[in-house]
C-alpha cells in the first residue's frame, strides 16, 4: 500500500503535528510503501522570509528523522526538489471548478483568523492534490481538518479521469479519530497560525511556561474538579497510560490539588515522552550534511516516479 503525507516547514513542530499527523505516518512505516515530503511550496502561503524558510526546511527534516522517520524504509524528500509537482498543479487547476475551492473550509477559517487571503492560500487544495496524485498515493493520513482537502483531491481526479481515461489513482484518507484534532492551550485546534501550541523540541523551562498557559476554569483549589472537559486532561490523554489517567482522575475529584499541579504532571509526561527524540535531534543537528544526503536520495527516488507519471499525463492531455 502506498501511503503519502507531508508537513509544512513553518517553524518548530508542536504536539498537534505529532499526534495529528506524524504518529500516524510512523505507524505506516515498514509494512507499507511510505512517502513523506517537506511541503516548502505550501509554506509560502504563510512564510515569506527566505532565510527562515531555508532554515525551517532543514529543521523540519531533522525533526522528522528524530521522531522516527527511517530513510531505509521511507522515501523522504523536500517538495521543491521534484518540480513535476508544480506542472501537475497547473494541469489540475484546469480541471478544478471554482465552486469546489470556494467551499473549502480551511481557506475560510484561515482568512477569518486574520491570515491574508491570496491565490496560493485559495488554491492550496489543488497543490495538495498534485502532491497526492503525482505518486499514485493510495492512503493519505490526515487530521480532521484536512479530510475535505483529500475529498477535493478525489473530485479533481475523477473529473480528470472522466476526460482522459483512468490515469489518476483515487486516494483514500485515514484519520485517527481519537486524536484527529489536538487542542491547543486555548482549547481550539492546536496550530501555529493560532499561536496556541506546545512545542516538541524545547527546554524544560519553556515547556513549563507553555503548559502553564493552558486555559482552565476558575474552580478553587480546595474543590473537586471536572476532568471530562478540561484542556489539561485532554492533553494528558495523549501521553499517559490508562492507569496513570485513572490516578489523575482521582486527583481531579479529590479537591486537594489545583490546575497548576495537573499542568506540572502534563509537562513531565511530555518531557519524558520525547526523550529519545531529543537525543536523535542533537545528533542530526551536528550532522546536517547527512540530513541533506538523505533528502537528496529521497528526491531522486520520488522524481523517478514523478517523471514517469508526468509522461503519461502529458501524453493524455496533448502536451508535447
Amino acid at each position: 500500500m502506498r501511503v503519502l503525507t507531508g508537513i509544512q516547514p513553518s517553524g518548530i513542530l508542536h504536539i498537534g503535528n505529532y499526534f495529528g499527523s506524524i504518529r500516524q505516518m510512523l505507524n505506516y512505516q515498514g509494512d507499507n510503501e511510505l512517502f513523506v515530503f517537506i511541503a516548502n511550496y505550501h509554506a509560502l502561503t504563510s512564510l515569506k522570509d527566505a532565510k527562515s524558510l531555508k532554515e525551517n526546511t532543514i529543521d523540519a527534516a531533522i525533526s522528522f528523522l528524530s521522531l522516527g522517520i527511517d530513510p531505509n524504509k521511507t522515501t523522504f524528500w523536500v517538495q521543491s526538489d521534484v518540480k513535476e509537482v508544480l506542472e501537475l498543479y497547473w494541469i489540475l487547476s484546469s480541471y478544478t471548478p471554482m465552486g469546489l475551492l470556494e467551499r473549502a473550509h480551511s481557506y475560510k477559517d484561515k482568512v477569518a483568523k486574520g491570515i491574508v487571503a491570496n491565490h496560493g492560500l485559495f488554491s492550496y487544495p489543488v497543490l495538495m492534490a498534485a502532491d497526492i496524485l503525482l505518486y499514485d498515493s493510495q492512503i493519505v493520513p490526515v487530521g480532521k481538518d484536512q479530510i475535505q482537502h483529500v475529498e477535493i483531491t478525489r473530485d479533481i481526479a475523477v473529473k480528470f479521469n472522466n476526460d482522459n481515461g483512468n490515469v489518476l489513482k483515487i486516494p483514500t484518507f485515514k484519520t485517527d479519530d481519537k486524536v484527529a484534532t489536538v487542542p491547543g492551550i486555548d482549547g481550539a485546534k492546536m496550530s501555529k497560525s493560532y499561536k496556541n501550541t506546545i512545542n516538541i523540541f524545547t527546554t524544560q523551562k519553556e515547556l513549563k511556561k507553555q503548559t502553564g498557559k493552558i486555559i482552565t476554569d476558575s474552580t478553587p483549589l480546595e474543590e473537586p474538579k471536572s476532568y471530562e472537559n478540561c484542556n489539561v486532561y485532554k492533553l494528558c490523554e495523549l501521553f499517559m497510560q490508562e492507569d496513570e489517567l485513572m490516578e489523575l482522575q482521582i486527583r481531579y475529584r479529590s479537591g486537594k490539588e489545583g490546575y497548576g499541579h495537573f499542568k506540572a504532571s502534563l509537562k513531565d509526561a511530555i518531557w519524558n515522552y520525547f526523550s529519545d527524540a531529543r537525543d536523535k535531534r542533537a545528533y542530526y543537528t551536528e550532522h546536517k550534511d547527512e540530513v541533506r544526503d538523505i533528502l537528496s536520495d529521497g528526491a531522486k527516488k520520488a522524481k523517478k516516479i514523478a517523471s514517469r507519471k508526468m509522461e503519461i499525463i502529458r501524453d493524455k492531455i496533448g502536451i508535447i
